[in-house]
């Protein structure tokens, strides 16, 4: 197989599909070195990253000046922050009470604008670039407990209209969106956080209800959307979204012509580790489609990942212009939400969360 890549940057190269975890709140050597060494896309923050909005700041900071300092381009750096239940930014950043609270209020529109534009503001300030939100997903029944409070309702024109204010808010405020869970998880009856779901709808169904708000986020010009670890009968009855060509091809590159980044739910869940592995998952995940893998929490598994996919290059079996393809989104998104001159200022965290903390005492 002849790459124009040599073997360390064909590494690097790999390298930059992944999201990775964190273990702590600072910086520490082996995650150093793995930006060194693997140059990943970006990372992504939970909980056990996060103190308050400084010590935040200085993280992204230092996360930022690594990549920077190493291969002169800036990270990625996700959270989920939804409001409701899957806040990772907890107070003194302001507090939403999430998506179903959003679609039953007296004014939808307006909450949902007013979440997006101040928790834009407050990621931009600290240094976060990317929200793994809006759920677009539509309710049918009684949801899962893992997904309750996480809908904004059962009406698919009302959940296209809110995932499309909050997508275009992010957006526009310098946050990338990151709508999810790709084709929906609203009829989801199990947690693929341990076991896969499988989601028996018909094809009418899909297309009725699950699609059109993924529809409108593409309309409004959502960068990313993440797939889901839910297997699919009437779209392909062997894999979940997360590996499945017929879903992420078929469906949302060549119907929908979606042409922005497709990104995974993070592949140390149950649903895929369980069956396929990490690695094996990663690999699947990318030949399927995916573009960006991410892997939470243990950088063993993304090394494992990075070897496989980079063999599967060497060896002919994946093309070099897949990967191209690839980066070349990764690229163009970073371009417009990662620049890399912007500095956080930590004056004016302090000041900010200072202020807001004294108005709350």
């Amino acid at each position: 197989m002849h790459t124009s890549f040599t073997p360390s940057e064909l590494t690097r190269q790999v390298g930059q599909l992944f999201m990775v975890g964190i273990p702590g709140v600072h910086l520490d050597r082996d995650t150093e070195f793995l930006i060194r060494d693997f140059d990943p896309a970006g990372v992504i923050l939970f909980s056990r990253n996060i103190e308050d909005p400084l010590q935040l700041a200085g993280l992204c900071s230092d996360l930022q000046d690594t990549a920077i300092n190493y291969h002169q381009k800036p990270l990625f750096i996700a959270v989920d922050q939804e409001g409701g239940r899957v806040s990772r930014l907890r107070e003194p950043f302001t507090i939403f009470p999430g998506n179903e609270a959003i679609g039953m209020d007296d004014n939808p529109p307006a909450r949902a604008q007013e979440f997006a534009s101040i928790t834009a503001m407050e990621m931009k300030m600290v240094g976060l670039n990317m929200n793994l939100a809006p759920v677009v997903d539509v309710r049918r029944g009684e949801p899962e407990r893992h997904l309750g409070g996480r809908m904004f309702g059962e009406d698919s024109e009302t959940v296209s209209m809110l995932g499309g204010i909050v997508v275009r808010t992010l957006q526009e405020n310098g946050v990338m969106a990151v709508a999810k869970h790709f084709p929906g998880l609203g009829r989801a009856g199990i947690d693929p956080h341990f076991h896969l779901p499988v989601i028996e709808t018909d094809i009418k169904e899909i297309h009725r209800v699950n699609l059109p708000p993924f529809q409108a986020a593409i309309v409004e010009g959502v960068t990313a959307l993440m797939t889901s670890h839910a297997v699919y009968p009437a779209l392909d009855d062997k894999h979940p979204a997360t590996l499945s060509p017929q879903i992420m091809i078929g469906l949302l590159r060549n119907q929908m012509r979606f042409n922005g980044l497709i990104v995974t739910d993070d592949l140390e869940m149950g649903a895929i580790a369980k069956k396929w592995g990490v690695a094996e998952g990663a690999l699947m995940s990318f030949e399927a489609g995916a573009d960006m893998l991410l892997i939470c929490k243990d950088q063993g598994n993304l090394l494992e990942s990075i070897s496989l996919i980079r063999e599967k290059i060497l060896q002919g079996d994946i093309a070099a212009d897949r990967l191209r393809q690839t980066l070349s989104r990764i690229q163009r998104a970073k371009s417009i939400f990662c620049k890399p001159g912007e500095r956080i200022s930590l004056e004016d965290v302090k000041q900010y969360f200072g202020q807001k903390g004294a108005g709350h005492a």
